[in-house]
């Protein structure tokens, strides 16, 4: 397998006393879709939120091992956690829209990383809309509140806003769990355009949403990396009897 600029190296997580990762080593390839799967608590999401240091929020949380991005270890010293996530996007399992306008929850990102012209916020708040496939349906309401959106609408503005600032890769946690089917597929075609731009992570639950959407597949059971290859083979022919019993419906 291909190296990518992403990878994790026998990286484990604790919260407190408790290992919730154990041992995780794999190579996230480069403007590929990868989908973690595995039933609940089995550490997708946790291992998600490392790839970005979204767990450093939380007090009892530490590491062991190594994620490297761009050859550099990411729990390194003198790593700024907020230029790391403007380099690793994410978005989450409902939207969350900012109590902003349209166009201000998209240049907010913008903002923070000092761009002041407003011709060339609005270029690129214009081009992170149509990349998201929602330009055509905002365009003319750019100023009213992102609230006055529907769910499939305000999941998609959430992806623009994390594309604006340009990042390398994008973490999807559940990203169509809380939307309709339309919407879900919609979604779903966005992830598969976007891959020719960005490194894409995806965490699911639903085994057809993994299959359609996703190249590489990891299985994750209780902490542990069961099995990962691409995606086409995980389903059709697992090589772990753990990932077969997950994948016909016998556990999870």
């Amino acid at each position: 397998m291909d190296e990518g600029k992403l990878k994790v190296l026998n990286f484990e997580v604790f919260f407190g006393e408790k290992q919730i990762l154990h041992e995780i080593s794999m190579h996230f390839l480069n403007n590929k879709v990868t989908a973690i799967i595995g039933p609940s608590g089995c550490g997708k999401t946790t291992l998600l939120r490392s790839i970005n240091r979204m767990n450093d929020f939380i007090e009892s949380f530490s590491t062991q091992g190594e994620i490297i991005f761009d050859n550099q270890n990411i729990y390194g010293e003198g790593v700024d956690p907020v230029v790391l996530r403007q380099r690793i996007g994410m978005v989450f399992q409902r939207p969350n829209p900012f109590p902003k306008s349209i166009f201000e929850n998209i240049a907010y990102g913008l903002r923070i990383q000092g761009w002041r012209d407003r011709h060339q916020i609005a270029e690129r708040v214009e081009k992170s809309l149509r990349s998201a496939a929602l330009w055509d349906e905002v365009k003319d309401r750019l100023n009213t509140s992102a609230f006055d959106l529907s769910g499939g609408q305000q999941q998609r503005l959430c992806i623009a806003r994390a594309i604006a600032v340009e990042p390398e890769i994008l973490l999807m946690d559940e990203p169509a769990s809380a939307l309709d089917p339309i919407a879900t597929a919609r979604i779903e075609e966005l992830i598969k355009d976007l891959k020719e731009k960005y490194t894409i992570i995806i965490v699911t639950h639903n085994m057809q949403e993994a299959a359609r959407t996703s190249d590489y597949t990891a299985f994750l059971l209780l902490g542990h990396l069961i099995e990962y290859g691409p995606t086409d083979q995980i389903f059709t022919n697992p090589q772990k009897k753990e990932t077969e019993e997950y994948l016909t419906g016998r556990f999870g």
